[in-house]
């Protein structure tokens, strides 16, 4: 018998998978559904290496993890191997809530309700179902075990699930700015006064990684691009479900069919177990299908949403670092509607303006501290000689506005 799984990564190389509860998690038709949601949702446009899914950045974070818990042991950190198998456990599932397209389904057909907590309410049907073999692992997950310090191995400004998703995201765009020294990082890693801090050695590479998030917000998960084909597939899905509400008949997979005739709000995930049942049958494929039959849909909103996300035609997106007038939104929503002989109201549909901002590292959130060699400890802010306190906290916002091309 063998006593582990080997899995071969691109990006880390073999990952083993001990036989037991973690070999359990991973072959969990709840994790396996992550193999049909991508990672970097709709990215894929933009840079057309994007194409891994959620199932491989849960293994990274794993690995990770593995390899931050063994640096810990060695520079004297006490971890129970029931510990050890917990924080790996948590790591494989913090990512288990995800719907199709990362957050698209949180504003549009399942509303008051976080991928977070339905991540949660996930990992507890699968401790029913492993007869508690999970209590440990969830207690951790919530911060709610003694040992603060583990917790934020899964969730913190240097937390596993980051340093995954930027290498990993760096590696399939073929942006290089993001790539990271995630093993340097981990082997500088240690615990004082149960908080993980970093020893001063690797306070360049905490510099390079703060650096290399920044750049890959905006070169990629902020990418202008990007954003328009979200709106599209926001606003596509948000038509769906008016028409729905109207009793008109769409072609949906059943657990889409599901969200889109039912407003299904936080109490009902609570309550009923078939809101959650529907859930974990959705992934992108759901989606996708349902699109390429709504292209031929008689609605017009419906279909020429539908086929701009098919083929490629995509909202036309202007970026400014300021905010988008009134007058030139209604400017714009007077074309749409001549255009496509819609209601005013109806043009709205192709049109969104939003400001997305975002800063490289805030102190409030959760420190990233330096332990130097006579055990003080400073936040990385100030102990930094190249990244001073004002440069790491400010906030970059930028307005985007997308809309239809009219020509």
């Amino acid at each position: 018998m063998q006593d582990r799984k080997i899995i071969n990564d691109p990006v880390f190389g073999f990952i083993n998978i001990p036989k037991g509860l973690l070999y359990d998690i991973v072959t969990h038709p709840i994790l396996q559904r992550l193999t049909r949601i991508k990672q970097l949702g709709l990215s894929s446009i933009v840079y057309p290496g994007a194409q891994h899914t959620r199932f491989q950045h849960s293994l990274g974070a794993f690995y990770l993890t593995t390899e931050a818990i063994n640096t810990l042991r060695m520079k004297g950190n006490f971890i129970f191997d029931s510990e050890a198998e917990a924080v790996q456990a948590a790591i494989l599932m913090h990512d288990i809530g995800h719907g199709p397209f990362s957050h698209v389904l949180e504003h549009t057909l399942v509303k008051g309700i976080s991928h977070e907590e339905i991540s949660l309410m996930l990992m507890e049907r699968m401790n029913n179902e492993m007869k508690g073999q999970l209590n440990l692992a969830i207690q951790i997950f919530k911060d709610e075990y003694p040992k603060k310090f583990l917790h934020q191995l899964i969730s913190s400004q240097l937390d596993m699930d980051r340093l995954d998703y930027l290498r990993r995201d760096s590696f399939y765009t073929g942006v290089t700015e993001g790539n990271i020294g995630s093993a340097r990082i981990i082997k500088m890693l240690n615990v004082k006064d149960d908080h993980l801090v970093v020893d001063s050695k690797g306070i360049y590479s905490i510099e390079n990684y703060l650096m290399a998030r920044r750049l890959m917000y905006w070169q990629v998960y902020l990418h202008k691009t990007s954003v328009a084909a979200e709106k599209m597939l926001v606003s596509a899905l948000l038509r769906a479900k008016e028409l729905a509400e109207k009793g008109v008949e769409l072609f949906a997979s059943p657990a889409l069919h599901f969200f889109l005739y039912n407003n299904i709000t936080s109490e009902d995930f609570k309550k009923d177990p078939i809101c959650l049942d529907n859930y974990t049958k959705l992934d992108d494929n759901d989606i996708w299908t349902s699109l390429k039959i709504w292209c031929d849909h008689p609605d017009v909103i419906l279909s020429t949403l539908s086929k701009g996300i098919i083929n490629r035609k995509l909202f036309r997106v202007e970026v400014s670092d300021k905010p988008i007038s009134k007058e030139y939104k209604a400017k714009l929503l007077k074309g749409i509607s001549t255009h496509l002989n819609i209601s005013l109201k109806d043009s709205e549909y192709f049109l969104c303006t939003n400001s997305i901002g975002k800063d490289m590292y805030s102190k409030e959130d959760d420190s990233i501290d330096i332990m130097f060699k006579d055990g003080e400890t400073h936040d990385i802010a100030y102990a930094s000689d190249m990244l001073n306190i004002s440069t790491l906290s400010k906030k970059v916002r930028k307005y985007y506005i997308c809309t239809l091309r009219l020509e």
